[in-house]
């Protein structure tokens, strides 16, 4: 299991490298957005959001925005995604990136637009991984449902 964990892992590495922020919705501005804050707020959260190397964002800072995920715009989701998915193939944080993974809607569906074949390929494998793993026997039936009716298109 340690085995694909870092293969998966490395998978995502590269499947991401050199994805950037761009105009996308970044980390804290997205805790921005799910506190209703101000735009003036919102934008100041943003000029403290890491916006060209996703791979440098602290695993307590996605722990502290595990909202975020629900917040992202297509260029965000597709920046901060591999930062979570790795961080949780190596034990850094607890389950924040399965659930938006696994509850596919049209919203959602807006949200991993921007991800590339590779990129597809590298959660499919990050899922696949996870539906494996004894921690997530409760969610295997949706991580499998996930996986055929969205992730293996």
């Amino acid at each position: 299991m340690e085995d694909n964990r870092k293969r998966v892992a490395e998978l995502i590495r590269g499947s991401f490298a050199g994805v950037q922020l761009g105009s996308g919705i970044g980390l804290r501005e997205a805790q921005g957005i799910d506190d209703y804050e101000k735009k003036a707020a919102i934008a100041s959260l943003r000029d403290r959001d890491e916006k060209h190397d996703w791979s440098a964002i602290a695993p307590a800072d996605l722990t502290a925005c595990a909202s975020s995920l629900s917040f992202f715009d297509a260029e965000g989701m597709r920046f901060h995604l591999p930062a979570f998915l790795v961080a949780e193939l190596e034990g850094s944080v607890f389950h924040c990136a399965v659930f938006p993974l696994m509850d596919i809607n049209e919203y959602k569906e807006g949200q991993y637009a921007s991800l590339s074949t590779a990129q597809r390929r590298a959660v499919r494998e990050f899922l696949l991984v996870i539906a494996d793993d004894p921690e997530f026997e409760f969610e295997r039936e949706g991580l499998r449902r996930a996986l055929a009716e969205y992730w293996d298109r």
